[in-house]
């Protein structure tokens, strides 16, 4: 235990001695030490420059603001929450707070702020930073629809001293300190005053590894390392969070991502399409090894995407309209001619919840012309003979397509073919990412397409819930309402068991589906990368439970692996090759993975 843990410890245990009587319980456990980081490498150097390759710029980079991926990487990168977890067994660890104490109710949770945490203009991180962030969040006046979802639960905290704050929950639920664990602290000196709408994160205060050094307008953002972050010398970031400089830049498709790593210009490409990956990867730089192809398998959760129906208006709000929808999206060709049956067709909200002893048994909606004239005949539409579109009450079947991405039109093309064929109007929309964020936070649509990440510890509230169905800047995109959904929301609330609650779970599921607020698409279980071959890594590439994303805490660059790939392409040689698959057990623990393997 370093320095700085110990002056934690210190602080923290007369007031966890003095608490024998306060029915709370103390964490860490009593002999807890802070261990380094099994997954990183100890061969990892510091240094370099690591270029990645984002999608369209996000229009805030304040994640409580804006909640998608890109943003909410940035944004951990320079703003630390109370709490840390595991990287293997995913159980809490200290972070910001270096204590705390639940109360045997659950209703009342207080943090010991680690004395060393500060931020970069160095001041402390104080119990005042806490309380002010949480405020924030909570203040109707800001966009922070979904984080509200996730904090509404507490009342303002409570300040018990310079670095001591409790929160009270208004109810017990299990997720009440992994809510609260999340809490990403921000500076209240800094910021205090300010729109936290529209907060400049130029020249920012920030408590984390990295802070912002460029940015260049739809083009490109860089960070550059703390060498004085107050954590850097914990030993669970020892040999992690090792590149100098990281520049993530822009690309409005996937193609030009593509191409600009071939190029050399990017260092780094998560492939998202097919294509790329089954056709695109060849020639000299593929073939000689110059580009590593990696496909990762971990314990990444699985997150959904679909055509999401905007079900508070026509013609969205019939559900018989919603069904013939995701019979007319051909998923099985599309999967088969444009992307190489890479993919599985998914029936569920939450893919990674079935097992053989759980099978799935959601409706399977499969393309099906028939049905789809059926259902919207149903409906009350007959076909016009002289527009040739579906008409009721004198109103043809019209709608539009809210789009953000050009990779989504000949998905698009297909989709329309079989729209046209039972005199659906698909009108398309073109917005940047930014636009669309807007829209999307004022449910200002008819469809789009939404992708959602998988979350360790599932919560479905915030995007099932009904009354976040007509909270602005939510995640119920849909404006999905049921009562047996609400029902089955609150009793999981106050269940601690995570098999009884991945049993509502799969009800709760059951239900949505039955609802099609989605014309569900597909998914893939791995992560498919590729990379100039300048880096080390650990064996693993990413970590147990992340994406792509996570290679920038484990990466280094490698001069000397640098200089033999400058070799390489001078003298037109091959690099060694690197294994394509990369299994995290058995690139972990090949042994135990191994043994596994035997037995079954």
């Amino acid at each position: 235990m370093n320095a700085r843990m110990r002056q934690c410890w210190l602080v923290v245990g007369a007031c966890a001695c003095a608490l024998g009587a306060a029915a709370e319980t103390c964490f860490p456990p009593e002999g807890w030490v802070e261990a380094p980081d099994p997954i990183a490498s100890p061969h990892a150097v510091a240094g370099g420059v690591l270029r990645f390759g984002a999608h369209q710029p996000p229009k805030s980079l304040n994640y409580y603001i804006d909640s998608n991926t890109f943003t909410r990487e940035i944004f951990s990168l320079m703003y630390e929450t109370l709490l840390g977890t595991d990287p293997v067994t995913a159980e809490f660890t200290p972070w910001l707070a270096c204590r705390w104490r639940v109360s045997d109710d659950n209703l009342s949770y207080t943090f010991d702020l680690d004395p060393a945490a500060a931020w970069s203009d160095g001041r402390p991180v104080t119990a005042e930073d806490v309380k002010w962030t949480f405020d924030q969040v909570m203040d109707p006046a800001n966009l922070t629809g979904s984080s509200k979802v996730w904090f509404g639960i507490f009342g303002s905290p409570e300040i018990l001293g310079e670095r001591t704050v409790r929160f009270h929950a208004k109810e017990a639920h299990w997720r009440n300190l992994l809510a609260l664990s999340s809490l990403a602290v921000m500076p209240r000196h800094a910021y205090e005053g300010q729109d936290f709408n529209r907060l400049d994160f130029d020249n920012p205060v920030v408590s984390g590894p990295y802070v912002l050094s460029h940015v260049q307008e739809q083009v490109s953002l860089s960070m550059a390392r703390r060498w004085d972050w107050w954590a850097g010398a914990r030993p669970s970031v020892r040999n992690t969070m090792n590149f100098s400089t990281l520049v993530f830049r822009y690309f409005s498709d996937q193609p030009n991502a593509f191409e600009t790593l071939k190029k050399g210009q990017i260092d780094v490409y998560a492939v998202y399409m097919a294509r790329l990956w089954a056709n695109e990867t060849i020639g000299e730089r593929f073939d000689k090894n110059w580009i590593v192809k990696r496909l990762v398998r971990n314990y990444d959760p699985i997150g959904f995407q679909g055509f999401v129906m905007n079900m508070r208006r026509p013609p969205f709000d019939d559900l018989r309209v919603r069904q013939a929808m995701a019979h007319l999206l051909d998923r099985e060709t599309m999967n088969r001619t444009m992307m190489y049956n890479s993919y599985f067709l998914q029936r569920s909200y939450f893919s990674d919840l079935y097992t053989a002893e759980h099978p799935c048994t959601n409706t399977f909606y499969a393309f099906d012309i028939d049905k789809a004239k059926a259902l919207l005949k149903e409906a009350g539409y007959a076909l016009n003979p002289q527009t040739g579109l579906l008409e009721k009450g004198g109103r043809p079947l019209s709608f539009s397509f809210l789009m953000r991405d050009s990779s989504a039109e000949k998905f698009l093309a297909h989709f329309n073919m079989a729209l046209k064929a039972v005199g659906i109007e698909m009108k398309l929309a073109r917005k940047d990412l930014a636009a669309w964020m807007r829209d999307m936070d004022e449910y200002n649509f008819d469809m789009t397409w939404a992708s959602w990440g998988g979350t360790l510890f599932r919560d479905p509230e915030s995007m099932w819930l009904s009354t976040e169905a007509d909270r602005p800047s939510g995640n119920n995109y849909a404006g999905f309402k049921n009562a047996r959904v609400d029902e089955l929301i609150e009793r999981q609330k106050t269940c601690y068991s995570v098999t009884a609650r991945n049993a509502m779970l799969r009800e709760i599921d059951a239900l949505v589906t039955a609802e099609v607020p989605y014309a569900l698409l597909w998914n893939i279980r791995e992560r498919r990368l590729l990379h100039w071959d300048k880096f080390g890594m650990p064996p693993t590439v990413l970590s147990k439970f992340g994406d792509e994303r996570s290679l920038i805490a484990y990466w280094w660059y490698d001069a000397d692996t640098a200089a033999e790939l400058k070799s390489a392409m001078s003298a037109g040689e091959m690099m060694p090759p690197r294994p394509v698959l990369v299994d995290f057990d058995r690139a972990f623990n090949p042994k135990q993975a191994a043994t596994a393997a035997a037995e079954h």
